[in-house]
C-alpha cells in the first residue's frame, strides 16, 4: 500500500501542477472562484489518466463506471479545495496581513488538502475491482 500511495501522491502532484498552472492562466480571464473550479476539472482529467495508468490495478469495470466513481470522489474533493482556497485567500490571509502571492499560496494549500481522503476514495470507489 505504501508504494501505491506514493505513486498516487506523485501522479496527484503532477495533476496538481497542471491544475495550478491552469488556474493561473484562467485567472486572467475568469474570476478566482470560477478559475479554481475550471482548473480543477482540467487537473481531474489529468489525474484520472495518470491514476488509471500508473497507480491502480485494472478494476475490470468499464472506463465510464470508473470515471463515474472518480467524478463523485472529485466532487467532494473539489468542494474541499474550493473552500480551503477561498477561505485562505479571502479571509485568513488578509486577517494576518499575508500578501505574498496569497491566491497562489491559498490554491496550492487547497489543492493539497484532500490528498489522503482522495486516495482512499479512489482506491475503494473509483478503481475498486469489479465484484
Amino acid at each position: 500500500m505504501k508504494s501505491q500511495f506514493f505513486k498516487f501522491l506523485v501522479t496527484s502532484g503532477i495533476a496538481a501542477i497542471v491544475n495550478i498552472a491552469a488556474r493561473a492562466g484562467l485567472s486572467q480571464a475568469l474570476s478566482y472562484d470560477v478559475a479554481i473550479i475550471t482548473a480543477y476539472i482540467i487537473g481531474m482529467g489529468t489525474a484520472y489518466i495518470l491514476a488509471r495508468q500508473f497507480v491502480f490495478d485494472p478494476s475490470g469495470k468499464a472506463p465510464s463506471r470508473e470515471m463515474g466513481g472518480f467524478i463523485v470522489v472529485n466532487i467532494i474533493a473539489l468542494i474541499q479545495v474550493w473552500a480551503v482556497s477561498v477561505l485562505l485567500a479571502r479571509w485568513v490571509f488578509p486577517t494576518f496581513g499575508f500578501d505574498y502571492y496569497p491566491a497562489l499560496v491559498a490554491h496550492i494549500i487547497g489543492v493539497a488538502s484532500p490528498a489522503v481522503t482522495s486516495y482512499f476514495g479512489h482506491k475503494y470507489i473509483s478503481f475498486r475491482p469489479k465484484p
